[in-house]
């Protein structure tokens, strides 16, 4: 509970989770892999269901305490709300953890787990009438939500407040996903085919524990972000740039599907490390590049590419139940810098795209300002710019489902 409250309160000093969890298992070692499942639990639980937690604390404090123990309440109350039958457990630890370094809170904090545990209707009906307790999201983010999606709005938060699914994809030149699927049968592991070339696992695995994935037989990599490699279409001999590689699923998909000529533009060093260790892995050739997909006269040899993947940074707003931090960390005015950039950038990549070539332009983002608004004003920017079908459809929104986190898609293509 201490370390979770750890990684808790970094976040809600603005840190990233990710960041803050690896720095965590760096620290320490020594932790049992028990110990890590369980630090990562609580810590994402709680982020998971903040709103929740912190609709019972400001009623129950008059004040909040300093953040380290205000955090470690967080994590008391979530983990009262999801496992009742230990409640009474959960108040003596968090009595005992505060007791190590705040021996004067000890009081306090037993006080207020005890008026959760006592107070229990009166928790009920503070959760239910708090708009970010009930959905466990912001309330900006329930309204753009609601507003954009208002059939399917509700479905989209209650997947996004679930937890992930763990999809692989099967590289090509090594098995199908039949194979695979057989395979992990055989060795007790529940799965079924998803897509063209994914397996969706019943049960979350550790990576080291999937057959196949040290060997390149597979990768981890949501069904929503699958559909990139296929829509983009790329052919054999095509030059393909993909930008904002890292850490390189799509593009290691896009050369298990065909002989390319492949550029993985990254900005980040350390991000672009991973796209040459995944490509390593699963026996693919590419090029890796590191620098600003603004800057294309930097890293451009004026060649024109055919296809152009434009994975662009974003809110990230699809992928919130894999990182709950993002859901408050997140504000509405975000929205306008990320869509700010993302112009800069596809304005960039549109200069390097061949006559007649497409750019595939992705989010993880259900915000329209990111999606929709955005291509309309690429649009309007570009006329030698035309919107492809993608399916039948002139884009593809996809919210969280149980099978896939939210995506968006648009195909364009550059006028002869």
């Amino acid at each position: 509970m201490q370390q979770a409250a750890v990684l808790v309160d970094a976040v809600l000093a603005g840190g990233n989770l990710n960041e803050h969890w690896e720095a965590l298992l760096g620290a320490n070692p020594e932790w049992s892999d028990a110990t890590r499942g369980a630090v990562r639990d609580l810590s994402w639980g709680t982020l998971r269901d903040y709103g929740r937690g912190d609709a019972v604390l400001k009623r129950l404090l008059d004040k909040p305490l300093a953040a380290p123990y205000h955090a470690l309440l967080l994590v008391a109350v979530q983990r009262m709300e999801t496992r009742p039958d230990q409640v009474h457990t959960v108040v003596d630890q968090a009595v005992q953890a505060v007791g190590a370094t705040a021996p004067g809170l000890r009081g306090v904090v037993n006080a207020v787990l005890r008026n959760v545990v006592r107070r229990a209707d009166e928790v009920d009906a503070w959760r239910r009438q708090d708009e970010e307790a009930l959905h466990r999201h912001p309330r900006w983010w329930v309204e753009r939500l609601r507003k954009a999606w208002p059939a399917q709005w509700e479905a989209a938060v209650a997947a996004g407040n679930s937890h992930p699914p763990m999809c692989l994809r099967v590289n090509r030149r090594r098995s199908t996903p039949a194979a695979v699927v057989a395979e992990f049968a055989a060795a007790g592991i529940a799965a079924r085919v998803v897509g063209e070339d994914g397996v969706l696992l019943d049960r979350p695995l550790a990576v080291a524990r999937v057959p196949g994935f040290a060997e390149g037989v597979v990768s981890v990599q949501d069904a929503g972000a699958q559909h990139a490699a296929r829509w983009l279409g790329a052919q054999a001999g095509d030059r393909v740039l993909d930008a904002c590689a890292a850490p390189g699923g799509k593009a290691a998909h896009v050369l298990e599907l065909a002989d390319v000529e492949l550029t993985a533009l990254e900005l980040d060093p350390r991000r672009a490390r991973r796209i040459d260790e995944n490509f390593t892995r699963l026996g693919v050739t590419g090029r890796v590049v590191i620098d600003d997909a603004r800057q294309p006269a930097r890293w451009w040899d004026g060649r024109p590419f055919q296809r152009i993947l434009a994975d662009v940074p974003c809110s990230a707003s699809g992928v919130a139940r894999r990182n709950p931090d993002i859901k408050w960390l997140r504000r509405a005015p975000d929205l306008a810098r990320f869509a700010a950039l993302q112009a800069e950038i596809i304005d960039a990549l549109w200069q390097t795209l061949a006559r007649g070539g497409t750019m595939l332009y992705v989010t993880c983002s259900v915000f329209d300002e990111e999606n929709r608004a955005q291509i309309a004003a690429f649009c309007r920017r570009h006329d030698d710019a035309e919107r492809l079908l993608i399916e039948g459809r002139p884009e593809q929104q996809l919210l969280p489902t149980a099978d896939h986190d939210g995506f968006y898609y648009a195909l364009l293509r550059k006028r002869p």
